[in-house]
Formats: structure tokens, C-alpha cells, sequence
């Protein structure tokens, strides 16, 4: 982004770059957990779960590539070294260790909670001040309901009784 294209960005920059650089580094740790998931997973519905955990790290790292871009376009520099991931994160990093479905599940469903509370605040900051940056936020707030919204119907699935 050019100086003019700064320039018009009604907040100040440091502090968003720096908000920005913390929800690509919850991207990055979403993505591999997602990952990690989608390969250690065991239990009811594997099949079901593994690919829907496959799809949401996918989308994940789509994001990230998203916000590089922006903190780019802004003048910053996106976090480079992983060991920054966990240090800046605002949602961590939630283990697999136990790769039960059901727990899969649910993990990842407290990590969408995390990060649809981070873009809220996000988008409550630049919403009115940078529109560029406000229309990123809101697509990937669109993927973290829906990401919620998608395994949140998996577990209900789980526990519901066939007759």
C-alpha cells in the first residue's frame, strides 16, 4: 500500500499492525491445530471430523496468508519467527494430546469462540477508520461463525441417539 493508502487509515498503525500481527499468529497455531487434529483423530464419526478439520486448517492458513498481506500493505512486517506464534497469540495453542473426537471438537470450538471474539475487537477498532482492513476482518469473521457454527453440528450429531 502507498503512503496515500496509509495515509487515509484512521487509526493508529503501530497498534493495528501490532493487532493484526497477534491474529495471524492465533491463525498460524489454529491452522496446526486443525492439521494435527485432522491426522491423530479417533473415535466416532473419524471420517467426518478428520475432513472437517482438514478443511478449517485450510481456511486457516488462508487467512494468515490474508493477514500478511495487510500488515504488508500497512507497512509492518507479518511474524516471521514461529516461537513469536504462542508469545504473541491471543487464543494459544490447545494440544491434541487426547485424540478423541469428541475433544477434538471441542477444542476447536473454544478456539473459534477466542477468535471471533478477537475479530469483534478488531473490527470494533477499524470499523469507520480503515475500510480495507475492516472488509478483511468481517470475511474472516464470516469463516470463524461458520467454522463454530459447522462443528458445534458435528458434536450435536455425536449426541444424538439414532433410533
Amino acid at each position: 500500500m502507498g503512503t496515500k493508502g496509509r495515509d487515509i487509515v484512521g487509526v493508529d498503525l503501530k497498534e493495528l499492525v501490532k493487532l493484526l500481527n497477534k491474529a495471524l499468529a492465533d491463525e498460524w497455531l489454529a491452522y496446526y491445530q486443525y492439521w494435527a487434529g485432522s491426522k491423530v483423530a479417533v473415535g466416532r464419526m473419524r471420517g467426518i471430523v478428520a475432513g472437517e478439520l482438514e478443511e478449517h486448517a485450510k481456511e486457516e492458513f488462508e487467512h494468515a496468508e490474508k493477514l500478511a498481506e495487510r500488515i504488508i500493505q500497512l507497512g509492518g512486517t507479518p511474524l516471521i519467527n514461529p516461537k513469536q506464534w504462542e508469545k504473541e497469540a491471543n487464543c494459544g495453542y490447545d494440544e491434541p494430546a487426547s485424540p478423541n473426537t469428541k475433544k477434538l471438537l471441542e477444542q476447536n470450538i473454544k478456539g473459534e469462540q477466542c477468535a471471533i471474539e478477537v475479530y469483534r475487537k478488531i473490527l470494533k477498532k477499524v470499523e469507520g477508520k480503515d475500510v480495507l482492513t475492516a472488509h478483511l476482518v468481517l470475511e474472516i469473521l464470516e469463516d470463524e461463525v461458520k467454522h463454530e457454527e459447522d462443528l458445534e453440528a458435528i458434536l450435536q450429531d455425536m449426541k444424538t441417539k439414532v433410533e
